[in-house]
Order: structure tokens, then C-alpha cells, then sequence
């Protein structure tokens, strides 16, 4: 039985990056059925692969799934973010099925119309100061290489997976203002654009809400990302949105990760030092 959904939102993938977690979005990609899926921004992260290449067979095997469900008929829609700015001068532009545009507007089955946007337009540090962009995103790379050295030993006592950076959102006052401030920036975005609401990435902090602009009630919806967590935005048939745990629906059909496409655990353990 294939996840049926009316439209799929996936942002901050990475592919390119040693962290992201493709398995589980190939593994997902091949049993959705969709009339539609948004790729919001970051998908391929050409900022790491300057640094260090790296394109393991899964980054390979979400490419090749995107593609069949475009042959197939699954409207696909790449809105590019600031890790594959590259792709923003071709917008318009069809590749083997897959639409680049710079932004989308999405019209729900409920009838509510959406702006679909990566963020990083809205992200103040970034459109002020590369540098500090550059800084910020070397700092956060060197936050998930040490996340995987402690989630690898974390498996290795049958611990689940556990997130610093999370807790450092969530802890430090200036990130928690940095994310609220980028999300009044967009909700009062699409209220100016006479949007009902927005849905973007970036930020890597999943999230549905309501939020207030003056007196209007606009919907902000965040995708998660493919580093952290393995979450998606899913459009039900009925126009509803709902945040999905990937690893949570895979565990829930049985789905294991290949092992033949993991390292021994130590490797694993090695490859984080050396990436911090």
C-alpha cells in the first residue's frame, strides 16, 4: 500500500552532505503516491560540495526516484534555495520533468492559495552578510558532524537518535528570536501578496501554525529538513496539512536501513571526527 497524499512538500535535503539522511527519503519516494511535490530549497547542497565531494548511492537513488514519479505523472516543482542558488537563473526551465521556479503559489484542496518559498529571501544574516551566512553554515556543519560521532555511539547502547542543535534552538534566546522574526517576515509576505499563508524551509524547525497579521489569520507551515530529523509537509486530499516523521512512518511498515550501505560504526565514528 503506497502513503497517499494530494501534494508533498520536502526542503533542506543536502544531498551532497555527509549527514543527510537520503535512505529514508528514497526509501519514502518509492512507496508516496502523489498528485504533486514541492522541492523547497536545498535539496542539493552545492555549498558542501565545493568544500568535499561527497555523493554516496542513495543521494543517487533520490534523484533517480523523483524522476520516475515525474515520468510517471507526479507534478514536481523545484524551488531552490540558498544551497542550490545555482538553479535560480534557470527558472522556468524543465528538467526531465522537474519545473525550476523561483517561487510557487499553491492552491490547497480547501481552496486557501499559499506561497511556496525556500526563505533564505527572508533570512536577515544571510541578505546582510554572506560572510556570516558562510560562517553560520561551517559552524552548523561542524554541530551535526559531532551529532553523528554521538548518535552513532547512542546506537551503539540501543539509544535513539538525539539532536544538540535542537536543544540549542530551543535554549539559546537569540535563536529563538532569530526563528520568530523570520517567520513574522513571511507570514506578513503572504498577507501582503493577499495569500492565505506561506510554506517554506530553511530553518530546519517543522512547524504548522497560525499566526496574526493585522487581524488576518495566516498559515505558516515549515518543512523540517533531511539532516536533523526526516520530516515532511503532506497536503491530504481534503486540503488539511500535516507534519510527518519519515522514519517514524518507515519504522511503522517494517522498513529497515540497508546495511550494506552503512559503514562499520566506528567508520562512522571516524568520519565524524574528521569532518569536525
Amino acid at each position: 500500500m503506497p502513503f497517499e497524499y494530494r501534494t508533498i512538500f520536502i526542503s533542506d535535503v543536502h544531498l551532497g552532505f555527509q549527514g543527510c539522511r537520503a535512505e529514508e527519503l528514497a526509501a519514502f519516494l518509492k512507496r508516496v503516491q502523489c498528485e504533486r511535490i514541492f522541492l523547497i530549497g536545498d535539496i542539493v547542497d552545492m555549498w558542501m560540495l565545493r568544500q568535499r565531494w561527497s555523493w554516496p548511492s542513495t543521494h543517487n537513488q533520490v534523484v533517480r526516484r523523483l524522476l520516475k514519479l515525474a515520468r510517471n505523472g507526479t507534478s514536481i516543482i523545484y524551488v531552490p534555495g540558498n544551497h542550490d542558488e545555482a538553479l535560480r537563473p534557470y527558472s522556468g526551465l524543465d528538467l526531465g520533468g522537474i519545473r525550476i521556479a523561483r517561487q510557487a503559489v499553491h492552491t490547497l484542496a480547501n481552496g486557501k492559495r499559499i506561497l511556496v518559498t525556500h526563505g533564505d529571501e527572508y533570512d536577515l544574516v544571510i541578505q546582510n552578510s554572506r560572510l556570516l551566512a558562510l560562517f553560520g553554515t561551517w559552524a552548523y556543519d561542524h554541530l551535526v558532524a559531532l551529532n553523528r560521532i554521538v548518535n552513532t555511539a547512542r546506537s551503539l547502547i540501543g539509544l535513539p537518535r538525539w539532536s544538540f542543535s535542537r536543544l540549542v534552538k530551543k535554549r539559546v534566546k537569540s535563536a529563538c528570536t532569530f526563528i520568530s522574526r523570520f517567520e513574522d517576515a513571511l507570514t506578513a509576505q503572504a498577507h501582503r501578496r493577499g495569500l492565505d499563508g506561506v510554506v517554506c524551509g530553511h530553518i530546519h524547525e517543522p512547524r504548522i501554525e497560525d499566526r496574526f497579521v493585522d487581524d488576518a489569520s495566516i498559515l505558516y507551515a515549515n518543512c523540517g529538513d533531511w539532516i536533523e530529523r526526516a520530516s515532511a509537509l503532506v497536503e491530504h486530499h481534503d486540503g488539511q496539512l500535516e507534519i510527518i516523521e519519515v522514519d517514524q512512518l518507515l519504522e511503522s511498515i517494517g522498513w529497515v536501513p540497508n546495511v550494506e550501505e552503512h559503514h562499520d560504526v566506528f567508520e562512522q565514528i571516524e568520519e565524524g571526527i574528521h569532518a569536525i
